[in-house]
């Protein structure tokens, strides 16, 4: 049935790893029928249960597919968890507060940008075989990181945050691989890192940032990488503080082999500075996109790590689309030198919509979060009741459960666009649909 190929392990996460890395190394193939249960378990002198377990880690990653009595068998669908397809499509009439864009009123006019950088371009033409990475877009990048503390490293550009995370990811890990990442935390990347073959194992997040003890624990269980966002946390708005800092890199010096990635795609929207971890492990990577303060359609962002990690994100990003676009580069260069982006004023607006929409529902008895970025995250005792209900009421909101692992339920508003006159309203909303809940802490 598996032909030369031998599963391993004795607990449910090996003997999911092992079936994983065959699957990755080619050595079991797409359709290929997976030992029964029972059998399995003889075979490798554990419980049933213990084998019911790890295919239910397969199935849930996306790895494998079970017919009934015609048995389990490799997928032959790359996995993923198809996170993106829980949403609430806000019908005519309802109140739209769920899609994580920014205030469409707060980015800036590109057509200049673009239109000196087109002209640029017709003088000095990009061909094969140029430098990838614009030099002045390089060099007001590491001037920014270097003014918040980024350790000195390479720089390459790829396509928006989670194409880097995906190449720095695919640079260094191998199928069955542990990666830890937010709980609550970025729903596509909770789609991304089991779509690579990756397994993902959650770390509980307050308003600080990633609990010190939870990183530590994972990776003394094994955890080969960490995935941190320093500000405008996706869904909750937390941001790393100065203390929590200090904690993870603590953490962090006892696990130098650790693959560390942070997203700060919050730069340019958060007034809140910038606590970086890396320069600690062996391996790292810092990504800055330029989406949420510039414009998503820009599908840019700027990385630094290690040498060897940039080195390699660069080959294989040279091997595939070879680079991003210069013309899009000197436009964001532009737009940095030109200091278009108030990025104070920015950061301000969205912080006054935050609080405004935590303070109303703090009178109304409901605990939220909402420390920075652009997101304010309820805790609810019956999330799909609570959607279902503001839905009724004339709002959409995005369910909990597009962001969550084992956390507690919740859901998400986006208040980029929430007009002041707005606020009570849908306070008042979530309050009815939620009820007052004590205050607490979600892990």
């Amino acid at each position: 049935m598996l032909g030369e190929y031998r599963i391993e392990g004795r607990r449910a996460a090996e003997i999911a790893a092992s079936v994983e890395r065959a699957v990755g190394a080619g050595e079991l193939q797409p359709g290929q029928v997976l030992p029964p249960m029972r059998e399995l378990a003889v075979e490798l002198g554990v419980n049933a249960n213990t084998v019911a377990a790890a295919y239910r880690i397969l199935r849930e990653r996306g790895v494998i597919e079970t017919a009934g009595r015609r048995g389990s068998r490799v997928r032959a669908k790359p996995a993923t968890t198809g996170r993106e397809s829980i949403r609430v499509e806000a019908p005519e009439g309802v109140r739209d507060v769920s899609n994580g864009n920014p205030d469409p009123a707060l980015l800036p006019p590109l057509a200049p940008a673009f239109a000196a950088a087109a002209e640029q371009n017709d003088r000095e033409p990009v061909l094969y075989g140029d430098a990838p990475v614009d030099p002045e877009l390089a060099r007001l990048a590491r001037a920014g990181l270097d003014a918040e503390g980024v350790p000195d490293g390479p720089l390459a550009v790829a396509s928006g945050s989670l194409d880097v995370i995906e190449r720095v990811l695919a640079a260094h890990l191998k199928p069955g691989d542990t990666v830890a990442v937010e709980d609550p935390g970025w729903g596509s990347l909770l789609d991304l890192v089991p779509a690579l073959g990756l397994r993902t194992v959650p770390v509980g997040v307050d308003d600080e940032g990633p609990l010190a003890d939870d990183v530590r624990r994972v990776l003394e269980a094994g955890a080969r990488a960490l995935i941190v966002t320093d500000r405008a946390q996706n869904p909750t708005g937390a941001a790393v503080s100065a203390t929590r800092a200090r904690a993870l890199r603590s953490v962090l010096r006892g696990h130098p082999e650790t693959l560390l990635i942070e997203d700060d795609h919050g730069h340019g929207i958060v007034d809140l500075p910038l606590h970086p971890l890396t320069g600690i492990t062996r391996h790292w990577a810092f990504v800055r996109s330029v989406a949420k303060a510039y414009g998503p359609d820009l599908r840019l962002a700027v990385l630094t790590g290690d040498p060897v990690t940039v080195d390699r994100v660069r080959g294989r990003h040279r091997l595939g689309p070879g680079w991003v676009s210069r013309i899009t580069q000197r436009a964001v260069a532009r737009l940095w030198a030109d200091g278009v982006l108030d990025t104070s004023a920015v950061a301000a607006a969205y912080r006054a919509r935050r609080d405004l929409l935590i303070d109303a529902l703090a009178e109304r008895g409901v605990e939220a979060h909402g420390r920075s970025g652009l997101n304010v995250w309820i805790p609810v005792p019956d999330e799909t009741g609570a959607v279902a209900r503001l839905l009724h009421a004339g709002w959409a909101v995005a369910p909990g459960a597009r962001f969550r692992m084992g956390a507690p339920p919740g859901i998400r508003i986006t208040v980029a666009t929430l007009e002041e006159n707005e606020v009570g309203s849908l306070a008042n909303a979530v309050a009815a649909a939620v009820g007052p809940s004590p205050a607490r802490r979600y892990v």
